[in-house]
């Protein structure tokens, strides 16, 4: 009985992780595109992005313990950590780990930012455009159980097509303040 509880926790958190993650990357993208409005600013932008991979890292450090916890697949603590090393789908829970230790790498620099410089912070916060993608092939990859169920293949489909229109949305952007900072002329 315990051991249904903590696959379905388990299964559970991940899938909400996707959603937060997918929510984060948006966010972070239309921020950097300075989308933002009345009703909106930035700093809100950026304070509810903040908050939101903060509550992401709780749905990830609750899906990767339960999943660890849960004797069936035999999923050690190391395993969410050192990627391609597991006895239980080694590929598909790699990348889970690849994607969870870019997150932790995002969020530490992040927290350090103002120690670490701008220009380090956004080099690491590239990572970003790598994490996510890495996460959905983890959640296609081992939810073997839900990738066939009509309502995930939504939540997937959905989260790719936010995520690419707001990147999109990010590389088509053009910004007085973007122009200035990659060193072209701005004209009014």
């Amino acid at each position: 009985m315990i051991g249904h509880a903590l696959w379905y926790s388990s299964r559970a958190t991940g899938l909400v992780s996707l959603l937060l993650l997918s929510a984060t990357v948006v966010l972070g993208a239309l921020n950097t595109g300075r989308l933002f409005s009345r009703s909106w600013p930035r700093f809100a932008v950026a304070a509810v992005h903040r908050n939101l991979s903060l509550i992401s890292l709780v749905f990830l450090t609750v899906h990767v313990a339960t999943a660890v916890i849960d004797p069936y697949a035999g999923i050690g603590w190391l395993d969410a950590i050192v990627p391609f090393g597991s006895v239980y789908r080694p590929l598909w829970l790699g990348l889970g780990a690849v994607a969870g230790d870019l997150f932790l790498a995002i969020l530490a620099t992040s927290l350090l930012r103002q120690r670490l410089g701008a220009r380090l912070w956004r080099l690491v916060h590239w990572a970003s455009y790598l994490c996510w993608p890495v996460a959905l092939l983890h959640g296609l990859g081992t939810g073997t159980t839900d990738r066939h169920t009509v309502w995930v293949i939504a939540l997937d489909v959905g989260c790719v097509l936010v995520v690419a229109g707001a990147i999109a949305w990010r590389l088509l952007s053009v910004h007085p303040d973007t122009t200035a900072r990659r060193g072209g002329r701005v004209t009014s």
